[in-house]
């Protein structure tokens, strides 16, 4: 796979040339030596931000992480691709499709021991009385649970809070 890194209001040094080329080409497995990889880096105020995009067989395989550092924006979206493979390797497999000149052999040969399917091996149902959102919060600790869903006594709608860092709590609320 070849690699072509630009910057955006960053120079380009080469720690970060090399950790480019170090993370993805982990992912040289997945592509032959022709295809090409689009790198960008940049930084807009304090936000480290990598761009990768690879085009293939009329898709485009992409990630975008931003982070306040470049070498873990550039670890994450190494992750973010190799994912994204195995999920594309799989759809060509069932629906049988030609994986194109893109590929490497072994890779779509290559049968995913590693690929784990989703099971849901618990299902739970319970009743909801409307309550604020701070007795959710005191709900979840007398559980010891990190999260809680509740019907919001204020607007009727289904939420959850959640435990964060720092004994602090965040509450998710459904955006229509």
């Amino acid at each position: 796979m070849k690699i072509k890194i630009t910057g955006r209001n960053i120079e380009l040094t080469d720690g970060l040339k090399e950790a480019v080329e170090e993370k993805l080409s982990k992912l040289n497995k997945y592509f032959t030596e022709d295809t090409q990889a689009n790198v960008t880096l940049s930084v807009e105020k304090e936000r480290q931000k990598i761009e990768v995009t690879i085009p293939v067989k009329g898709n485009i395989i992409r990630s975008e992480q931003v982070s306040n550092d470049m070498y873990v924006s550039i670890d994450l979206v190494e992750e973010v691709i190799e994912r994204q493979m195995k999920k594309y390797r799989n759809k060509i497999i069932s629906r049988q499709q030609e994986p194109g000149e893109f590929f490497a052999d072994e890779f779509i040969s290559k049968a995913d021991e590693d690929e784990e399917e989703i099971q849901i091996i618990r299902s739970k149902k319970f009743g909801m009385k409307p309550m604020y959102p701070e007795d959710a919060c005191v709900q979840m600790e007398l559980l010891g649970h990190n999260f809680f869903v509740f019907r919001n006594a204020e607007t009727d709608e289904v939420n959850v809070v959640y435990k964060r860092r720092g004994n602090t709590y965040g509450l998710i609320e459904p955006e229509f």
